[in-house]
């Protein structure tokens, strides 16, 4: 529930790291969007921690899930359909989507059970998406290094690609594929990159899982 007094508190600072990062925020969201170009036309998902509405926006999706009431109300004027929930606890029926998307998981408090609702949520063969900064690359290092003096990753949770690929199997996924962008620290990126397939030299993965 902290993280949720700081995001409303600080939505404003929150929009414009969007602003002066755009090269990272556009990158992330091409790799994103290759992941996402692998499914089914006319399906029907979800953003899971959906913040201002930034990444479902710019991707389609329609409808979503946000804790924060000041960032909801960012994503509604963008467009999206909002139900104030939490990750751990979807506010959703069983087998109701082809596919979860999420993008700030290292500010989930509870990750293991996150993935079991987004498993119940999915409708058989439903696609799980994650976008996540690997703690082993150089970004998640940055953040980690600098979290005391941070006001949204204080208390984040970063996760390696082989702990998210252990938690995702035990969440009853499979056929996990990954791709990853943001090569260099993140003040050298000014130039939007293309994502390139696998893991281990991009600091941004993305990970997609089917539901078993």
């Amino acid at each position: 529930m902290g993280q949720v007094a700081i995001f409303d508190k600080h939505v404003e600072t929150y929009e414009k790291w969007y602003e002066v990062y755009s090269e990272v925020y556009q990158s992330e969201l091409l790799a994103l969007r290759e992941q996402l170009e692998k499914l089914p036309e006319n399906i029907r998902g979800i953003e899971v921690g959906l913040g201002t509405g930034r990444f479902a926006a710019a991707l389609g999706i329609k409808e979503g899930v946000e804790p924060s009431s000041a960032m909801a109300e960012k994503a509604i004027n963008r467009g999206i359909e909002v139900i104030k929930g939490f990750a751990a606890q979807l506010p959703y029926g069983d087998l109701q989507f082809d596919f979860v998307l999420f993008v700030t998981i290292c500010h989930l408090d509870q990750m293991k059970y996150a993935l079991k609702e987004a498993n119940r949520v999915l409708k058989h063969e439903g696609s799980i998406l994650i976008g996540f900064l690997d703690k082993d690359q150089n970004i998640a290092k940055e953040y980690i290094e600098k979290r005391h003096r941070s006001t949204f990753f204080a208390k984040a949770n970063f996760y390696t690609v082989e702990r998210i690929m252990t938690l995702l199997k035990e969440a009853g996924f499979k056929d996990l594929e990954f791709n990853q962008t943001l090569f260099g620290s993140l003040d050298e990126i000014k130039e939007v990159q293309l994502p390139k397939n696998g893991y281990g030299k991009g600091s941004f993965v993305v990970v997609k899982g089917t539901k078993k």
